[in-house]
């Protein structure tokens, strides 16, 4: 599910500096998006 929404977020600010729309809240969204993935991945999975 993270992967889906980081590769989703990615793949729209991409296209935020393609077509010049999106402003700052993509790029808040992404930066969001990388700190929990960065915590996930340093955390790990706990069973």
């Amino acid at each position: 599910m993270l992967w889906t929404i980081f590769v989703i977020l990615v793949v729209l600010w991409l296209l935020g500096f393609v077509l010049e729309i999106g402003g700052g809240l993509i790029h808040a969204l992404l930066v969001i998006a990388v700190i929990v993935l960065v915590y996930n991945l340093v955390t790990g999975r706990r069973s």
